[in-house]
Formats: structure tokens, sequence, C-alpha cells
């Protein structure tokens, strides 16, 4: 599955989110930053400063932003090359207004960090990587090359050589670790949005796929006494149109097409518009379900059931719910597709819990991801033998995690382990050594509650005869 077929969004899309209007608008506040530091430098301490060479570097950034909000309308969204142009722009124009004011000396030189902390957060890790190296050039160049501070008497403020070294290595390495930090912490934002938007989908579409299954009911049991009537009338019409063998013919042709009408409706679901069997299934029945797509496709999958300690001997009846289905399914489909030749589902339950297990003969969970089952797009790379053995196999490594988020969100608690059954013989041993996935509900999150006495499950159907 390819991340265009969920609709997901890259890196390169994203910075295509950002608005001209946010990026004017920090413009602004830098702006006005700058001349506020300037003017109180000048006016209230008396610094000599180079006020035209400073203005005319506070001047490009406000001639920038007119011009800006001249010819782009104020919703333009800013593409990769132009977002990392107006970053590059904004780094350029501060280290300059730093060169004019003192280089390292002045305490204003954490403000570098700003520019590529906004690179990492939005943009590639090319442009974060360009802006970084010019970041890192022009702090070391003002190491050496500045204009000095000086006071009104002429004195040059400076920190001691010791302290400027500090600085620069501060930066730099501030640079790479604040760099690394937000590009990590955007990154997962952006995965765990993503993931949870393909979740939304796969919901989705479980639920329309439920409520299909309801409407073809409604349809087929309130198609039934109308088709029943055509049928009679038909019938009636042909025994009194024997002396017309034209029409009589229509007749037996109208209720022909009427018995197949039937045949067609009972064939699409079964009668009862509000069926509490559509909401609610024995435990088995609800697995069958989620295991049906795969179980033709060249592994054995072998369903189990049994009561655990304590535990009545009827399965109980869970509610059929969207969630679990898929989730189930999506759990099956990734043990079918890792198995060698055999998968199990095992179900037990008690008068605690319901619990499933999901083991196959394959080789297991990969030890150095078990940790991380669970989190969105986490795949192992599979060798070249599993991808001449099943090419068509391309997972996005969001089968589990949409699994585990459905199946959560009903109440249920996930533990994936590899190893053997400790309840089989000496013989299964040696087969069920793969993934283990156990999925396990408190009881009163999962089972249904006994329908009242006298509740119907659905209007009845009229006797056909």
């Amino acid at each position: 599955m390819a991340q265009g077929d969920l609709g997901l969004i890259g890196d390169e899309q994203r910075s295509n989110w950002i608005r001209l209007r946010t990026m004017i608008l920090l413009r602004w506040f830098a702006v006005i930053g700058q001349l506020t530091a300037i003017t109180i430098a000048q006016r209230l301490y008396n610094l000599q400063l180079e006020l035209g060479l400073c203005y005319l570097a506070v001047g490009v950034s406000i001639v920038g932003n007119l011009i800006a909000i001249s010819v782009f309308p104020e919703n333009k969204r800013l593409s990769e090359t132009e977002n990392f142009m107006m970053v590059m722009f904004d780094l350029l124009q501060l280290c300059f207004l730093l060169y004019l004011t003192g280089g390292l000396h002045n305490p204003f030189s954490l403000l570098v960090l700003g520019p590529v902390t906004v690179s990492a957060a939005v943009l590639s890790l090319r442009s974060t990587f360009l802006l970084g190296l010019t970041a890192f050039v022009l702090v070391s160049g003002m190491v050496y090359y500045h204009l000095p501070l000086r006071t009104e008497q002429g004195f040059v403020l400076r920190i001691p050589d010791i302290f400027v070294y500090g600085q620069w290595v501060a930066i730099t390495i501030a640079l790479i670790f604040i760099s690394v930090y937000s590009r990590r912490i955007s990154r997962e934002m952006n995965s765990m949005s993503d993931a949870l938007a393909a979740t939304q989908m796969a919901l989705a579409r479980a639920q329309k796929l439920n409520d299909l299954g309801g409407v073809v009911a409604a349809a087929a049991h309130e198609l039934g006494t109308p088709l029943a009537t055509i049928k009679l009338a038909s019938s009636e019409l042909a025994e009194e149109l024997d002396d017309h063998p034209e029409l009589r013919d229509d007749a037996l042709l109208i209720r022909e097409q009427a018995d197949r009408c039937r045949d067609i409706l009972r064939s699409m679901g079964r009668a009862g518009k509000d069926d509490l069997h559509m909401r609610q299934a024995p435990l088995v029945e609800v697995i069958r379900e989620a295991a049906e797509p795969h179980q033709d496709r060249g592994k054995e999958v072998l369903i189990e059931d049994g009561p655990g300690p304590g535990g009545e001997y009827t399965q109980p009846q869970i509610l059929r719910r969207p969630e679990v289905i898929h989730g189930l399914r999506n759990l099956i489909q990734n043990a079918v597709d890792f198995a060698r030749t055999r998968v199990w589902v095992e179900a037990m339950w008690t008068d605690d819990v319901v619990s499933i297990r999901i083991i196959d003969d394959g080789r297991g969970f990969p030890q150095h991801l078990i940790g991380r089952i669970g989190d969105p797009f986490v795949r192992r790379r599979r060798s070249e033998s599993e991808k001449r053995a099943r090419p068509e196999y391309e997972g996005m490594g969001l089968g589990l995690f949409i699994a585990k988020t459905l199946l959560e969100r009903t109440g249920a608690e996930l533990s994936f382990a590899n190893g053997t059954d400790p309840y089989t013989t000496s013989v299964d041993q040696a087969e069920r050594r793969g993934a283990i996935v156990e999925v396990a509900w408190p009881r009163s999150k999962i089972v249904a509650e006994p329908p009242k006495p006298g509740t119907p499950l659905g209007d009845n159907r009229p006797i056909e005869i």
C-alpha cells in the first residue's frame, strides 16, 4: 500500500501549508524587536552604533514585507522553495545586524537559533541542513569579523575570549540539538497525525460496510411483502387468462421475475431492519467474520475456543462493533502475511475477561521492534528471499497501529511477544513458535447485555406459502 493510496501528506506537501501572512507577521515582530533594541542601545545606553547600516538592515525587512503584502494575496501558501528563501533571508538579515553590533559579544546572538528551528519544524531535511550550515558558517565568521560595540567615551564593550569561544560552542551545539529535537518532534507529531487519519479512514470504511449490511437487510425485509403481493396477483391473472395465451405468458413472466427478486433479496442479507443480531454475535462468529477474507490465502487459519478458569461453558455474546472486526482482521492479516503454513486464533473467556490470542508459525516479531510494535509507520525491512516469495506484499507500517488503536478504543489491552504456547502438547510446540498477539477485554467492555424478556429481535417477516 503506497502512501498516496491513503492520501497521507509528505514533508514536501506539509511545507506548502505555511501561509505568507504567517511569515510576514513573524517578520513584523522581528522588525519591532530589532528597532526597539537599536533605539534602547543608542538612546538609553549611549552606545555608538552604525545607525545608518543598522536601519538599512531593518529597512530591507520592512520593504520586503510591504512588497509581499502588495503583490501576493494574504491567503497565499508558500512552496518549499519560497519558505526556504524567506527563512534564509531572515537568517542573513539577522546575522548582518549582529555583525554591525558586536557579533558574538552581543547577547542577542542566540536569536540565530530561531530561523533554523523554524526550518527544522516545517521544511525538508535538505533545506534544514542548508540553513543550519549557513548559520554555523556565519556564527563562526562573527567570532573574528564584526564591528565592536563602543560606549559614548569610546570604550570597546567585549567579553573575554574564553567566553566568546564558549558562546560559539553553545550556539553550535544548540543549532544541532534544537534542529534535531524540533525535527524529531514534528515528525513524530506528523506521523501520528497521518496514522490517526488512516485509522479514521479504515474505521469509516468498516462502518460504511456495516451500515450497508443494515440497509440491505432492511430492503430485503421491506420488499418481501410487495413481492409476495405481485406474485399472488400474477398467479391469479395467469389462471384467468387461459383463453389469452399471450397475456397469460406475460403474467407468468411477472411471477417468474418476482420469484427471482425474492431469491436475490434472500442472498443479500437477513431480514429485520433493526435486528439485534446485527449488533451482537457469539464470540467465535465475530472471529470467523474477521478471519473470512484471509481463509483462502494459502495459509490455514484455525479457530479454537473454550472457557478459562471459572468461565461458563457457553461462549459469550459480544458486541459486533466495526472497531472489533476491523482490528481483529488486521491482526489476522498480519499473522497470515508472515506465517509459513498455519495461523491459530484462540478465544478464551472467564467471568472477568474475554481474550483472543493470534499465533502463527512464522519467524515472529524482530526482537528490536517488539517494544515499538503499535507505533505508526514501524515496519521490518524484508529480506530478498521474502521479497521473492511475496512480491505483492508492501506494507506501510500502519496495520498494527490501526488494529491497536481501534481495539484499544473498545477497551482492549494488546500485548505482543514471541515464543511457544505453554498450553499445547510437545508436538504442537514446534509449530507455534511465531508471533503471539493477545487481545484482552474486561468482560463488561465487550460482552453484550442479554436482551430483556419480551424484547423483539426485529420485525417478523410474513409467512411465505
